[in-house]
């Protein structure tokens, strides 16, 4: 049985703590990477990506994205056909050349998600809210396509035919 010998990573590192180790491999993220090394890209086209969650209800489909930062005035949601767009843009802060940053980590810039919805959306019901940097969108369905309850029963009974 061959042993297994460590070799040591000749990529510096920020230093031996285990958890700092950790949250570098668990904040990866390979996009901005990728821009890295297309070059400074990243200052030239920031981008700021927000998370959804989708989730579908009895009666309606139900979207939220965290979208801190971003002002009502600068968000634009559309929905064509079976297709939903959430478009907008976050503003970056005033930097000022005197002051000194340790960490800059966060993102801004514009987003443009797009899903394509299955059949049976209410498009004149739609409802949107931005509160507290959540967006909650709510499609509803159309009633036909809404699940109907169907009660089961024996037989008619002599009370519930018609007399003649």
């Amino acid at each position: 049985m061959a042993d297994i010998i460590r070799r040591e990573s000749t990529v510096p590192r920020r230093g031996r703590d285990p958890f700092s180790q950790m949250q570098e491999l668990l904040n990866w993220d390979p996009f901005e990477v990728m821009t890295q090394l297309m070059g400074n890209a990243r200052e030239a086209a920031p981008t700021f990506i927000p998370a959804f969650e989708v989730k579908e209800s009895g009666d309606a489909f139900i979207f939220k994205a965290d979208l801190p930062g971003v002002q009502e005035k600068d968000l634009e949601i559309a929905l064509t056909g079976d297709r939903l767009v959430v478009s907008g843009k976050r503003e970056s802060e005033k930097r000022e050349e005197n002051e000194r940053y340790f960490a800059y980590e966060r993102s801004f810039g514009s987003f443009s998600r797009a899903f394509t919805l299955p059949e049976g959306v209410d498009a004149d019901h739609v409802s949107a809210e931005l509160k507290d940097g959540v967006l909650h969108l709510t499609l509803p369905k159309r009633p036909e396509v809404q699940p109907r309850r169907i009660k089961v029963g024996g037989g008619t009974t002599s009370a519930d035919k018609p007399k003649a």
